[in-house]
């Protein structure tokens, strides 16, 4: 007997690696993990609670159309509710739109360094990967303009960035929108957009309104710190929103995730707080680094890519070991876990998330001794 053939294009889909979720230390060190971007102060109080309260009613089928979280969006946000889709995580709705927009024959395009979903959402739906270069760790608006096409069905753009941090202004994101194919579906993945500061972002709900082809998606993962309940949404052009309403799961949102949510939402104390401790240490911890001599590359979301170079293999390195690996392995030993950029092409990179105060100052000490030990 043989297997069942796959569509093609899946056997070509590397998958996704999450970042550890363990360290090599010595049980009983503090273990800082920041490989993935969480929120260091968890979720609100009061998330925890709605989602305490809805263990009584699991027995219940969740509404299908997240009615009054969709609600609560639009009115926090002074958007549209009929826009918004919710998923479970944005990583669903992300997929979902290159299997409605995108196909065999089809191009995608994302840029060089972008977020791992979009090859793998792109091949999933049979479509082609294009990538645009990224010679300076930022989206190149030229580059996505040389290369879309009449076949560009989708483009991806993460603003900011994972794993870079870098984000693009408000005029280049309507520049980059202005030279694409008019039936080019610009899907913006804006899940750290709570994060920036600066003056000239814009997340782009307006660009939503103004085009019908431009699809913005967020996520409750991070600021809210609801990661483990998986829930994002999307806001799309109404014509959008009603394809991706005919394919969703009729349910693919749980009961417990969409309490929290919208518990969460309510909670704007704790979401400042957890803004405001962002902003507080993302630019403590790079100073702290670049002082130890290591290229820290800018970032406006919650988390920073550092180079760690070749130079720098630490005590005793394996062979073929290069500087981030080592230092990866060096920092698991004193309970600080960090992301492998070699997965996204930036193999002398880590990522580091914004943890406790705790955590950073750990950060910058393990780091300080792996370098003080490559030198020796």
């Amino acid at each position: 007997m043989s297997a069942p053939t796959p569509q093609p294009g899946i056997l070509d889909i590397k998958p996704y690696v999450a970042g550890a979720s363990s360290a090599s230390s010595t049980p009983g060190t503090h273990v800082s993990r920041l490989a993935s971007n969480e929120s260091p102060l968890g979720p609100s109080p009061r998330a925890i609670e709605a989602y305490k309260q809805a263990a009584d009613t699991l027995h219940r089928y969740p509404d299908g159309g997240a009615s009054a979280l969709r609600a609560a969006l639009a009115e926090r946000h002074g958007i549209d509710a009929q826009g918004i889709v919710c998923g479970n995580g944005s990583d669903e709705l992300l997929a979902l739109l290159a299997k409605c927009y995108a196909g065999p024959g089809d191009d995608v395009l994302f840029s060089e360094f972008g977020f791992l979903i979009y090859p793998i959402a792109t091949r999933a739906a049979g479509a082609t990967p294009v990538v645009a270069p990224e010679p300076d760790l930022r989206a190149d608006i030229e580059a996505f303009a040389r290369l879309a096409g009449a076949n560009t069905h989708m483009v991806y753009l993460a603003n900011p960035n994972n794993p870079t941090g870098s984000y693009i202004t408000a005029p280049e994101l309507r520049d980059l929108h202005g030279r694409l194919p008019d039936e080019t579906l610009l899907v913006i993945d804006a899940a750290y957009a709570e994060y920036v500061m600066a003056d000239d972002y814009d997340a782009g709900f307006t660009m939503v309104e103004d085009f019908d082809n431009v699809v913005i998606t967020r996520t409750f993962s991070k600021l809210y710190g609801l990661a483990g309940l998986r829930l994002g949404w999307a806001y799309c052009p109404p014509a959008v929103a009603d394809v991706l309403n005919r394919v969703r799961g009729p349910f693919n949102v749980t009961a417990p995730a969409l309490a929290a949510g919208l518990a969460a939402l309510g909670d704007v104390a704790h979401a400042e707080a957890a803004r405001e401790h962002n902003a507080r240490w993302l630019p403590w911890l790079a100073t702290e680094l670049r002082a130890l001599g290591l290229v820290v590359h800018p970032s406006v979301a919650n988390f920073i890519l550092v180079e760690f170079p070749e130079s720098s293999n630490g005590p005793e390195p394996s062979k073929g070991q290069g500087g981030a690996i080592a230092a990866l392995a060096h920092l698991s030993s004193h309970g600080v876990i960090a992301r492998d950029m070699g997965g996204y092409g930036l193999p002398d990179c880590l990522r580091i998330g914004i943890g406790t105060e705790q955590d950073m100052r750990a950060v910058v000490a393990a780091c300080a001794e792996f370098l003080s030990l490559s030198e020796g």
